[in-house]
């Protein structure tokens, strides 16, 4: 295992960096041969809510009770008002607010 101390840390970083960037610049160059016809849209849309509920999950299951509140309110405002920005300000607020007083 390599220290993440110094310039370990700083090259830690910069392959991240590499490896985000060439993750992100394959998929702009393999969508930009892939013809987008409605089952390749449809398999777009499903992949992304997979991918909110692969993050949540564990959340809800291992996260502590400020974690499910969290979820909790950005559920609720998300439902109510339909919007992302609100819903997870919310989320982060009732986050910091429950773990500040509890």
């Amino acid at each position: 295992m390599m220290a993440t101390d110094g310039l370990n840390g700083l090259l830690v970083i910069c392959l991240m960096g590499a490896v985000t960037l060439l993750t992100r610049f394959g998929g702009v160059l393999v969508m930009s041969v892939v013809p987008i016809n409605p089952r390749v849209e449809s398999f777009i849309n499903a992949m992304s809510g997979s991918v909110l509920i692969a993050i949540l999950v564990p959340v809800a299951v291992e996260g502590d009770m400020a974690a499910r509140m969290a979820l909790l309110a950005t559920a609720a405002v998300m439902l109510a008002l339909r919007r992302p920005m609100p819903a997870i300000a919310a989320g982060i607020a009732v986050a910091a607010g429950w773990r500040y007083l509890m």
